[in-house]
């Protein structure tokens, strides 16, 4: 009896200790019936369960990332990029979890890898490489999640967000582009320069326009300044002539004789008795 009491207190402490569990806020718990699934809607807390019948099984309820293996993936113009991208995930039942994967955790995520990768290939052979870099590749990651999100519904798992990290291009397509680019570059500089030529032509032809407008011009004020000072000098002469018509006369004479006498190379043949002498011969008599 001394020997038998100690093994039966031990005993009783044993299925006490496994006839109890606790199940944590980070954990979902399903409780199990020889093999079949009896329950799954436990809260955070201590539990009870029939020992030797009820086994427990715990799962992890929060948000896990997957961070998958880059992948070369073709677009719709046959460039290959290698594409390095992760999927965050949960469980959202836990008993369609277990039926589905039977709580393989390593079968459940080669599984989402290879559903999402055919996925996001699909998409990108549906896409240009300028797209899959560009504000479509937000749509693309979306739809990818809402395809994702029917594909596991049954899985119990609730697929959150499929996102690109890097997007790396090959060193043939590299090559490539960087063809493309300077091609592209050459071909905007040879159109900068047409049109800075024509720019050109039409800025030259617009000065040379207004060089001719302005002599034009010019010359009209010119012969109009210069018809109006003949005029006031025409008046000038007339009105001097007017006030002493033979001191004029006399003066217009002096001018004639300083404009055609005494130089070394004019002769002239004039009739001494000529009008032009006139003054000459009052000025000897």
């Amino acid at each position: 009896m001394r020997l038998l009491i100690p093994i039966v207190l031990i005993a009783l402490v044993v299925v006490g200790l496994s006839s109890l569990f606790i199940v944590k806020e980070t954990e979902y718990a399903i409780r199990f019936r020889l093999g079949e699934v009896v329950q799954t809607d436990y809260e955070p807390g201590l539990h009870t369960k029939v020992p030797f019948i009820n086994n427990i099984r715990k799962f992890d309820n929060r948000l896990m990332t997957m961070d998958m293996r880059p992948e070369q993936m073709n677009t719709a113009e046959q460039k290959f990029v290698e594409v390095d991208y992760y999927v965050k995930w949960r469980i959202m039942n836990p008993r369609d979890y277990y039926v589905a994967t039977r709580g393989d955790q390593v079968f459940t995520r080669a599984r989402l890898s290879e559903l999402i990768r055919n996925d996001l290939r699909d998409e990108f052979a549906q896409r240009t490489l300028s797209e899959v870099v560009s504000e479509q590749r937000r749509e693309m990651m979306e739809a990818l999640v809402v395809r994702a999100d029917q594909r596991f519904e049954d899985f119990g798992i609730d697929v959150i967000d499929v996102r690109i990290k890097k997007i790396e291009l090959t060193d043939e397509v590299l090559s490539s582009v960087f063809d493309r680019m300077e091609t592209q570059r050459t071909e905007y500089a040879n159109e900068l320069r047409s049109l800075g030529r024509e720019e050109a032509e039409r800025i030259r032809a617009d000065a040379d326009r207004r060089v001719r407008i302005l002599l034009a011009e010019a010359q009209r004020d010119a012969q109009r300044l210069r018809g109006e000072g003949d005029a006031r000098a025409a008046a000038i002469y007339a009105e001097a002539f007017n006030q002493n018509r033979d001191f004029y006369s006399f003066w217009r004479s002096l001018e004639a004789y300083n404009a055609s006498i005494g130089t070394q190379n004019d002769v002239m043949l004039l009739d001494a008795e000529s009008d032009f002498f006139r003054y000459l011969d009052k000025q000897q008599d």
